[in-house]
């Protein structure tokens, strides 16, 4: 029965420390992790380079919707 409580002891104290470590930035995932001995802070990630923003439909395209005008406007009623 001794055993079993020292155990979960053990267990709550290893669970605090991590958490006290990662809170610092010393975790894994955190600067200096315990993964990297002697490494420094990682530098800072450059920005993600963000893509291009397109409409998502034509219908939402002001250059499409411009052509579709013109090209009623030039349309004599023929369907070629």
């Amino acid at each position: 029965m001794v055993f079993l409580v020292m155990l979960v002891i053990a267990a709550a104290v290893v669970v605090l420390v991590m958490r006290a470590a990662a809170a610092q930035g010393g975790g894994p995932g955190g600067s200096g992790g315990i993964g990297r001995p002697g490494a420094g802070p990682r530098p800072p990630r450059p920005p993600k380079a963000q893509r291009p923003t397109r409409p998502v439909a034509p219908d939402d395209d002001p250059e499409f919707l411009r052509e579709l005008e013109r090209r009623a406007k030039r349309d004599d009623g023929s369907l070629s």
